[in-house]
């Protein structure tokens, strides 16, 4: 007998095989119907050559880009200041395919279409099921044109070079940029949230712009060519642009003194800096920070929604692979009864997020020229950020599970996908502020509550459960007294009804039903997978199947 027989100690059976690469588009018929009723239809030859490659490269880059983690350098090797972040090749290439699918700029670029906003969405949730962490720089990119407009003079200079679509990562001004990057930098160590207790001071020049000192506790993205960052004035707090190399090709007085070391996020670099000085100037009204920069703010919490669907989305194809291959007891995972339940639950949970994500960057698209949109958006974009990111990292555990053991191991995508889970609920606003936010606005702008009411009743009368979810909800929102410190429970519900009505108007019956009946109806445990009997569960998994 051989060595190599006497030391053979098994065969490798009933494993599955690693996901193929697949059009992330394509294979998705939910996120199609839903770009596709709200009218970014036209799109969908661009949406496939996009979908095409983050399901198939993409993935890989974006492996390779969170296992290589950002670098700072601090300083040169003849120790002159560079304040360099150094990132892996395979982050560059996630970067300059996502610019070049226009996942930062597509809305703009396409502003006098119908429906731009949805297809940017889209392509945001397609980028964001292979690589997350790019996403940071990609949407605050993105979300800061409508700030720049604030100032003629900037925005010429500026928005050509941020609609750029050749990534262009070289540290030099602006106008050398084949195109630009913006960041964000509201965050400090005394205020967190309440960023109005900013002390960071903004000081007049001569020539009309403003000298920064200060700090900010986060500063997202610290290698993009410029960033939006709130200071003290004398009339209060105001919103500036500080570019990160002046025109005369000095690095600014941004000093980065360390990165975030992160849970999850890992292909993106967060950091900490102080501003000595640095060279900005104001984008809108003085002491009207807050209210310029939430001009941006309002487009990156519907990102937050959109990537935590996303997520979503990838957790299930994921868990839906390996089902469907490995085999217990005679039968496949996905053949069991239990599984089979957990898989269709999962289904509906990610069609139900994406549909409302579509639903609000549709509210978006058409704001501007509807009030009722504009209602809607105002309301439904802190709905939907809370409740979708809220429900991610549980749906991606579950999914985890589905693949016992190797689904937390580093192999595999899976714990990625946890670690990237819980930060949209974190960014742009906790829980509480976006609780806050809808009271505000509830409070503040009536119209907002038509619009919502508008919504749920487009359905009224085709599903009990719904109705009396409708009912309730009008009740609970007469209460002033209790409103506040039970305002979660009002913005799950708020949440919940829209998926509802959502699903109702839009999805096969099975779906929507399913839906009511385990979401509004009480037939439905704490945990994933606690369907009752009645749900139609293959159709629900078949559904979501990706055509691989």
């Amino acid at each position: 007998m051989s060595v190599k027989a006497d030391f053979l100690t098994h065969e490798v059976l009933n494993q599955p095989q690693a996901m193929p690469a697949y059009n992330a588009w394509s294979s998705d018929q939910v996120l199609r119907e839903c770009v596709e009723r709200e009218g970014g239809g036209w799109a969908a030859d661009h949406l496939e050559w996009h979908g095409g490659i983050c399901g198939g490269p993409m993935m890989e880059q974006g492996e390779l880009a969170n296992v290589h983690k950002p670098l700072l350098h601090t300083f040169d090797r003849y120790g002159r200041r560079i304040d360099e972040v150094e990132f892996h090749p395979a982050y560059h290439e996630v970067m300059r395919h996502s610019m070049a699918a226009q996942v930062h700029s597509f809305s703009w670029r396409n502003a006098d279409k119908k429906g731009a906003h949805v297809v940017r969405a889209a392509l945001s949730y397609l980028s964001g099921q292979a690589e997350a962490g790019t996403g940071c720089p990609l949407t605050m990119t993105h979300a800061a044109v409508p700030v720049l407009q604030r100032n003629p003079a900037l925005a010429k200079e500026w928005i050509p070079k941020v609609l750029g679509t050749e990534y262009d990562p070289r540290s030099l001004p602006m106008a050398q940029k084949t195109a630009c990057t913006i960041g964000m930098g509201m965050t400090e160590k005394q205020g967190g949230t309440d960023v109005r207790a900013n002390t960071t001071r903004a000081i007049a020049q001569a020539d009309g712009s403003y000298e920064i000192v200060g700090h900010k506790f986060f500063f997202s993205a610290p290698m993009c060519d410029a960033h939006l960052v709130l200071a003290q004035t004398d009339v209060g707090l105001s919103c500036f642009l500080l570019p990160r190399v002046l025109a005369d090709g000095s690095l600014n007085a941004v000093r980065i003194q360390r990165l975030k070391d992160k849970l999850g996020d890992w292909a993106n670099a967060s950091s900490e800096v102080e501003f000595q000085g640095a060279t900005a100037w104001m984008v809108g009204q003085e002491g009207r920070g807050v209210a310029t920069i939430l001009e941006m703010v309002a487009l990156t919490r519907l990102d937050c929604a959109v990537g935590s669907a996303a997520t979503m989305r990838q957790a299930l194809v994921q868990a839906l692979s390996h089902t469907h291959q490995r085999s217990v007891f005679g039968k496949t995972l996905a053949q069991q009864p239990l599984m089979r339940n957990v898989l269709a639950d999962l289904a509906l949970e990610s069609e139900a997020a994406t549909t409302l994500a579509m639903r609000i960057a549709s509210a978006v698209d058409r704001a501007q020229h509807d009030e009722h949109e504009a209602a809607l958006a105002r309301l439904v974009t802190a709905v939907g950020k809370y409740w979708i990111c809220k429900r991610t990292a549980v749906f991606v555990n579950e999914a985890q599970e589905c693949l016992g053991g190797i689904g937390y191991v580093e192999e595999n995508i899976m714990p990625r996908l946890y670690r990237q889970a819980p930060l949209n609920s974190i960014w742009e606003g906790s829980g509480n502020v976006q609780c806050l936010d809808v009271l505000r606005a509830l409070r503040r702008e009536p119209e907002v509550r038509d619009a919502l009411f508008a919504e749920l009743y487009r359905v009224r009368g085709q599903n009990a459960a719904l109705d009396r979810q409708t009912q309730w909800l009008d009740q609970a929102l007469n209460d002033a007294a209790a409103l506040e410190q039970g305002s979660r429970y009002v913005v799950e519900r708020m949440a919940l009804a829209m998926q509802a009505a959502l699903l109702l108007q839009n999805a096969p019956d099975f779906v929507a039903n399913a839906f009511c009946h385990s979401r509004l109806d009480g037939m439905h445990g704490l945990a994933f997978g606690t369907l009752d009997s009645s749900a139609p569960f293959d159709a629900l998994i078949e559904r979501a199947m990706p055509q691989i």
